[in-house]
This record gives structure tokens, C-alpha cells and sequence, in this order.
């Protein structure tokens, strides 16, 4: 068996200690004589896995105790549509920054519960800069402000997210969560799909301010409420207790390697490996984010010649370099630098880049 390189936006690449620990408890896990996927969730053995993979968790991101940390099942996007039903008040605003594909998607899922306004957007531009903070403007009765981290497809990301003043910041971070150091006391909340740094497709992590949940929101079903949701440790209905497993595997791996300090040194020179192949190609490669929004995490890139994206593509397949291809929004390559990503493989893709440029230059 051999392993390339998978440069997919997610579902990602995970670390292959991670993969090869979960593969030897899969039959029977822990000595309890069944797989973890076969144990109840609400039995001792699969509460002391989640409470753990909690503890870890918070050890990471530095989660203060003033937040709840919720698993759910759904995926970021179901996220996106109970925000304003846990958060807002019947016909409340919220105000939405929007800086990508990702950012239009949030507003979409949100617009049927609240009054969603656009604060700022960087469309006009096709999304290749981040909309300064100096062109937000908020609603001064929005019960939140909403901003994607990192636009996954486009490939623009927020360094220092700009205050959000009265109202509370909540942030999708899917793309971004613990690749470098977050200090979570600036948002009133969190959110991130685990499949692309934090484990495997199938669980969400929303961390949220305890004072949040106390808000009345708006009418809905229990299993629909963030409070009930913490109140019952994430575990109201089954939760997806495998890719909970494999979550909270990922993230020990996090800290075993040096935790989110060491993954932003390793991600800063992964994408300016990247950044500067592409940059030094004299126009056979480009990027078109202007250079301070760029994203550590996506970085698409197109030919010169659109023609020849079949042939790279194909190619790099052959070399052991997987799922380039870029989104169907913006077509052209795309490669998603995850944190089990190593350097290694960030380097045999621009080895690759500048040989196709020889061969077909």
C-alpha cells in the first residue's frame, strides 16, 4: 500500500498515525470486546473518549470555561441555519461580511429566520480581497456579526479579524480552525466542519459563549436548541460517535506534534513554498488574491494556457498529487494545505509545477 499526496479541501488529508490507530481499534476497542462503533454512546467507555477528545480540544484552541464546546452532526452549513435560531429574536437583524463562496452560502442558510443583511462584501471584486473594516456597516440592533475565516474555494483569508463592536462576532473557521493561534475570547462564537483540520467528515465543533445560550432565540425543536445540546453533553440523539473517535485521535496528534504554535510555523512555509512558485513562474502559473488576503490554507492557482488543466491534472494524478482540480465556481487548480499535510508534499507539488512548466512550457 503507498499513500500520496491529497491535496482535497475536504474531506482532507488525515495523519496517517491517526488513520493506522483508528484501523487497530476498529474490531474491539479498549479491550471492552466490542468496536467503538458498536458501544453505546452513553456507556462509560465512549463518555470517557468524548470527554476527552473535549479536554484536548480545549487544550489546543485554549478554550476558556466561560464556553461550551457542542459536537454536532450536520456539517457547518446546519450550523449556518440555527445560528439565528438559537441567537436571534423573531425578526431581528444579523449582519453577514461577505468575502466568498462560503460567506453567500451563510447568509443563503440564515435568510428564511432573520433579517439578513449584507454588512459588506467583496463580490464586486470577484473575491479577491477581504472587505476592510472600514466598509462594514452594522446594523445597530443586529444580534450578531457573522465572517468566514477562510474562504475554502477562493481562497482569501482573515488574519486579525476586525471587532464587530456591540454585537457578537461569530465566525466559521471549517477551513482554518488550528493552524495557528486563536484567541476565542474575541468571537461569541465558532464554528468549524472537522473534516478538513480536525478529523474526519461527519461531526461539527461549535464553541460558544455560555452567556449566548442563554438567549431565547426563537421557537424550535429541542434537538434544534444549543442549549439543550450542552446541557446533555452533545448527546441528546446517537452522535456520530466514530468520527467523534477520530476527532478527538486527530487532535491529540495536534498536540503530540507541538500544538497550534508549531502548525502555524509549518503552514506559513507551505504556503509561501507554494506562493512563490507560483509568483516565480513568469506567468505560467497565477494566483489572483491580492497577496495580504491570501489563504495558508487554499490556494488556487491557474495555467496560463486553460487547455493544458486536463493534461496537469492527469499528470500530477500520475506523480501521486491527488484532488487539485480547483472548485466548479472558479475552475483552474486549487490545493488545500491542510495540517496533515507535511512540507514533503507541499514540495513534491512544486517540483512537479516546475517540470510540467519544462515539458510543456
Amino acid at each position: 500500500m503507498s499513500r500520496d499526496f491529497n491535496f482535497s479541501p475536504g474531506p482532507s488529508m488525515l495523519p496517517e498515525s491517526v488513520l493506522r490507530q483508528a484501523q487497530a481499534t476498529m474490531l474491539e476497542f479498549d479491550g471492552c470486546g466490542a468496536s467503538i462503533l458498536e458501544i453505546s454512546h452513553r456507556g462509560a467507555d465512549f463518555l470517557a473518549v468524548a470527554r476527552q477528545a473535549e479536554a484536548d480540544l480545549r487544550r489546543l484552541l485554549s478554550i476558556p470555561d466561560d464556553y461550551a464546546v457542542i459536537f454536532t452532526a450536520g456539517g457547518a452549513t446546519t450550523v449556518q441555519a440555527l445560528l439565528p435560531l438559537n441567537f436571534a429574536a423573531p425578526g431581528q437583524a444579523a449582519d453577514y461580511v461577505v468575502s466568498g463562496h462560503w460567506g453567500k452560502t451563510a447568509l443563503k442558510q440564515a435568510a428564511p429566520c432573520v433579517d439578513a443583511r449584507i454588512a459588506a462584501s467583496s463580490e464586486a471584486g470577484g473575491f479577491h480581497d477581504l472587505p476592510g473594516r472600514a466598509q462594514w456597516r452594522l446594523s445597530a440592533d443586529a444580534a450578531y456579526v457573522h465572517v468566514t475565516a477562510n474562504e475554502t474555494i477562493h481562497g482569501v483569508e482573515w488574519r486579525d479579524i476586525p471587532e464587530s463592536g456591540n454585537a457578537p462576532l461569530i465566525a466559521d473557521f471549517s477551513s482554518s480552525i488550528a493552524s495557528e493561534p486563536l484567541d476565542v475570547t474575541k468571537f461569541g462564537a465558532i464554528y468549524a466542519g472537522a473534516q478538513k483540520n480536525l478529523g474526519p467528515v461527519g461531526i461539527t465543533v461549535l464553541i460558544v459563549r455560555r452567556d449566548l445560550l442563554q438567549r431565547d432565540g426563537q421557537p424550535r425543536a429541542p434537538i434544534l436548541d444549543y442549549r439543550a445540546q450542552a446541557a446533555s453533553e452533545s448527546m441528546l440523539n446517537t452522535p456520530p460517535s466514530w468520527n467523534w473517535y477520530v476527532l478527538g485521535l486527530t487532535v491529540k496528534w495536534m498536540l503530540d506534534e507541538g500544538g497550534v504554535e508549531e502548525f502555524a510555523r509549518r503552514n506559513a512555509r507551505k504556503a509561501a513554498l507554494l506562493y512563490a512558485a507560483i509568483d516565480g513562474s513568469g506567468g505560467y502559473y497565477r494566483n489572483e488574491v491580492v497577496a495580504s488576503a491570501r489563504s495558508r490554507m487554499n490556494v488556487p492557482f491557474f495555467l496560463h494556457d486553460p487547455a493544458l488543466d486536463t493534461v496537469f491534472l492527469a499528470e500530477a494524478r500520475q506523480a501521486g498529487l491527488l484532488a487539485l482540480k480547483g472548485h466548479r465556481v472558479l475552475g483552474g487548480m486549487r490545493a488545500s494545505l491542510y495540517n496533515a499535510m507535511p512540507e514533503a508534499g507541499v514540495q513534491a507539488l512544486v517540483d512537479f509545477m516546475q517540470e510540467f512548466q519544462t515539458r510543456h512550457g
